[in-house]
């Protein structure tokens, strides 16, 4: 084929500049390498070296604010970065967009090796069935009532998400799935964090006025509260007992993160092809996207091998701090694309949305396990 073409370029004329040896693909590797290859690896440097650098300050800040996260820490840094800079050099945008979408990926993916199914199912089929309601109940009533007061429909599910499954990274990794504005994102990651932030201080004060003991207040804790450090500041407030059983439900949450995004994935493909006029199977196949993401396929493999023991401990804990670092450059990626501007305008609906939604969320969390023990 390359012989015909330059046969057919020297026939055409002499005035023909030459292919330049940059333009030429034949020594460009396949797949994800190749693609690197083609847009210059050099395009997403900046971007990425000023996550890098990001992501050990929110890290460290967080080492000494017991409360708030390395996440929390990262977005709060990208919107102050963003606003105070008013405009950020373009130069940034390639590398600030890998880390948003690819970055988070990865962390998502390693996420899932500190999950051990085993633990789950020792929760017993009650306590499974109340983490199944509170997400899909939490899911569906945050997604009606933010049709009732108006809202737009990626941010109300965004605000589901979150305050249903695992907090920002269930709200980032839906986000990429049904690509939400980034305005969007950051204000229902902003809301997972404050209300996140006030269940630490309200699930052991009502658990005392309720009577409830230590491990079902833990219980009420995994299920209700959004984030998974949050989960921990409330569990060490009640006592070791509640910490165990506490992260424990938390994690039975963020298992669901793979068949929620799974679904949406599979609605969104659905969406999509009904969108296409009518053309070649080639053409609608490129058009939709993946009927499951692969970083959910890793996510839950990645479960799988640390339940059959094929992980050990080292890499367990390699692997939390990669996540870690890899969700905290994510977060700082996306909330460097946040006017306050844009928060502003939002309104009131989204904070009256986030009420209900944990209300939902705690209610359905309380019912569920008062039922269950």
């Amino acid at each position: 084929m390359a012989e015909h073409s330059d046969s057919t370029t020297h026939r055409a004329g002499a005035t023909a500049p030459p292919a330049r040896p940059s333009q030429t693909s034949p020594a460009a590797p396949h797949g994800p390498g190749r693609r690197l290859t083609d847009h210059r690896l050099g395009k997403f440097l900046p971007g990425l070296a000023v996550c890098a650098a990001a992501t050990p300050v929110a890290m460290g800040i967080a080492h000494f604010v017991p409360l708030a996260s390395a996440l929390l820490i990262a977005i709060i840094l990208g919107i102050v970065l963003r606003n105070v800079m008013g405009e950020l050099p373009g130069s940034w945008a390639p590398g600030m967009q890998f880390s948003a979408k690819k970055v988070l990926r990865l962390g998502i993916i390693l996420l899932g090796a500190q999950l051990v199914l085993g633990d789950i199912m020792s929760l017993g089929w009650k306590l499974i069935l109340v983490v199944i309601a509170v997400v899909a109940i939490g899911m569906l009533g945050t997604i009606g009532l933010g049709r009732a007061l108006g809202m737009g429909r990626d941010l109300s599910l965004l605000i589901g998400c979150g305050f249903s499954i695992c907090g920002a990274a269930a709200i980032a990794g839906v986000e990429s799935t049904v690509r939400a504005r980034k305005e969007d994102v950051a204000a229902a990651i902003a809301l997972v964090v404050l209300f996140g932030t006030l269940m630490i201080a309200a699930v052991p004060l009502l658990a005392g006025l309720l009577g409830l003991g230590e491990e079902t207040a833990g219980m009420w804790a995994g299920a209700s509260t959004h984030e998974v450090a949050q989960v921990v500041a409330i569990g060490g407030i009640i006592g070791p007992e509640a910490l165990k059983v506490a992260v424990v439900v938390k994690l039975a949450r963020v298992l669901m993160l793979a068949p929620i995004v799974a679904i949406l994935a599979i609605s969104v493909r659905r969406s999509s092809a009904s969108s296409l006029t009518p053309g070649p199977d080639s053409e609608v196949k490129a058009a939709r996207p993946p009927l499951v993401p692969l970083f959910i396929i890793g996510f839950l493999a990645m479960a799988i091998i640390r339940t059959l023991g094929w992980l050990p401990d080292w890499a367990v804990t390699t692997a939390g701090i990669g996540q870690t670092i890899a969700l905290t450059a994510a977060m700082f990626a996306l909330g460097s694309g946040v006017h306050i501007k844009s928060l502003i305008r939002l309104g009131f609906m989204p904070v009256l949305l986030a009420t209900l939604s944990t209300l939902i969320v705690a209610g359905v969390a309380g019912l569920g396990i008062w039922l269950a023990v």
